[in-house]
């Protein structure tokens, strides 16, 4: 079964250690070995958390001699951006009415704003 792009981000998002491991890449490219110190798994789950962000777009693998640099991708978080800002928008409506509703409460109308 073949799963979206946007669903298969947010899948790989889901996992702490995988949240992580872009922040480390956020800064730079590493190794795997460098992308490992910081946890106290082994380097073959590592990898499979690599795995996993290749899978979904997040990070690419390059080709160093023998050492396959990691990189963050942007590309799949830009559409994570996208799909949120839709809903950012809707959010924000909200909360200027609520806000909007509160001042009135503040004046002492409890029924809130005249529509």
């Amino acid at each position: 079964m073949q799963t979206d792009h946007l669903t298969a981000t947010f899948s790989a998002l889901a996992d702490p250690t995988r949240r992580a491991i872009l922040a480390r890449l956020a800064a730079g490219e590493a190794t795997v070995t460098e992308l490992a110190e910081p946890f106290s798994i082994s380097l073959p789950a590592i990898s499979r958390h690599l795995k996993v962000l290749e899978a979904a777009g997040l990070i690419s693998r390059g080709r160093d001699a023998q050492w396959r640099p990691c990189r963050i991708e942007t590309g799949q978080l830009e559409a994570v951006e996208g799909w949120v800002g839709r809903y950012r928008k809707l959010w924000q409506a909200r909360f200027e009415k609520m806000d909007a509703y509160l001042a009135e409460i503040q004046k002492g109308n409890p029924d809130g704003p005249k529509q």
